[in-house]
């Protein structure tokens, strides 16, 4: 059978979508499938971008300017009436509505000359010789209503492989490809969930920054994403899935938000945390949150999807998976350790208020931090003198 594509991926959003824009300019060929019946398509995370993101956003041609959106200078903690701030060194960050740029991602990938298919709906994996992986796809409910398709026609379309060389799972927290590829992880004891809203807010309140505020077992986010729109997200632990109620845990921030315009309908994920075997088997390959995800509590999701397209494109390329898996475990080392670093911090809320009070004392400190978490400065630049203040701030606070 000959192949039709040198790559096939499975999922639609800005993993998969950067995947094949940076899969094109390598001079692949390439097709996108997703159940989805059309752009843009919404979800309830993937709006913040940090300072690297937003230059990985420019290398696959996507003009940020365009986008509506809005810069955001560092991050901003709060806990109870401790305040710490720290600030990028160079580019900001980068707030936008997850449909704008999700447009402009597929509006790119057609440029590219992606061939996206939508209502498209991967079945199963078929493993052949070699432990090479095909897919089995068939449009969804909608799109053979829309088409009409005959009982007959509908029974052939349920069985139409997508021969493709590579195969990339870019399907999500949940992973279907994950799971059928044998790729998938020990299930974790973690329960850590996500919902998000967004508020129209008079321009002089939208902040110039991400605030973070930090609850016993819960952390509200706020995210500029627009000249008067910001992104309300709450991550916790699973005990409520209601937005006004977690709400309720931050009075001063209620207060600050009470009677704004609601823009969209909550929106929710998780759980969060989804373990991997690995990121390779055969011809099939597993990129942004589909490759494994510790935690929302950092921000910095997009951005590490973006480095891994890149990652993945040249490995696809070469035709050889091995060096996007050393590539992943590299990329996602930073960021993963930090995550789980907050994620102890959170969990012991009197460690958690100190490293708060600490970071207030020293803004310095805490924008050297944020530098290296957004590669902005190798994690050498903080040095040894960097990590003996941090350790002397927390035994003073």
């Amino acid at each position: 059978m000959s192949l039709e594509f040198d790559v096939l991926v499975v999922g639609a959003g800005p993993a998969g979508l950067a995947t094949a824009i940076r899969s094109r300019a390598e001079g692949l060929t390439v097709a996108v499938v997703d159940g989805a019946s059309g752009p843009p398509v919404d979800k309830a995370c993937g709006e913040g971008l940090m300072p690297d993101g937003v230059e990985a956003l420019r290398r696959l041609g996507v003009d940020p300017t365009a986008l509506d959106a809005r810069p955001f200078g560092g991050i901003r903690y709060v806990d109870g009436d401790t305040v710490a701030e720290g600030t990028f060194p160079g580019t900001p960050g980068l707030g936008v509505r997850r449909t704008r740029l999700h447009a402009a991602l597929v509006e790119r990938a057609v440029e590219a000359g992606v061939d996206i298919r939508w209502q498209v709906k991967v079945t199963r994996l078929v493993e052949g010789p070699g432990g090479s992986f095909t897919a089995l796809a068939a449009p969804t409910a909608a799109h053979r209503r829309s088409d009409r398709l005959t009982a007959g026609a509908e029974a052939a379309a349920a069985a139409a492989p997508l021969p493709a060389r590579f195969l990339v799972g870019a399907d999500g927290l949940l992973s279907r490809v994950r799971r059928w590829a044998g790729l998938g992880g020990r299930p974790s004891r973690s329960r850590r969930f996500g919902v998000r809203r967004h508020l129209r807010v008079p321009p002089v309140e939208v902040p110039r920054v991400v605030e973070v505020w930090w609850g016993d077992r819960c952390e509200a986010y706020v995210t500029p994403v627009g000249p008067e729109e910001v992104g309300i997200a709450m991550l916790w632990d699973g005990r409520t899935a209601d937005f006004d109620a977690l709400l309720a845990g931050f009075p001063r921030l209620a207060a600050r938000l009470a009677g704004r315009e609601v823009l969209s309908r909550d929106r929710g994920a998780g759980p969060l945390r989804q373990r991997v075997r690995g990121v390779v088997r055969g011809n099939v390959a597993l990129v942004g949150d589909a490759s494994g995800y510790v935690d929302a509590i950092t921000g910095e999701g997009l951005s590490l999807a973006f480095h891994q397209a890149g990652a993945l494109a040249r490995a696809l390329a070469a035709g050889d998976l091995a060096p996007y898996a050393a590539a992943q475990r590299r990329l996602g080392r930073l960021p993963d350790g930090t995550t789980r670093l907050l994620l102890a911090v959170e969990r012991r809320p009197f460690l958690r208020r100190r490293a708060v009070r600490a970071l207030a004392a020293d803004p310095a400190l805490f924008s050297r931090l944020l530098a290296v978490h957004a590669r902005e400065a190798p994690l050498a630049s903080l040095g040894w003198s960097g990590a003996a203040r941090l350790v002397w701030r927390l035994a003073r606070s």
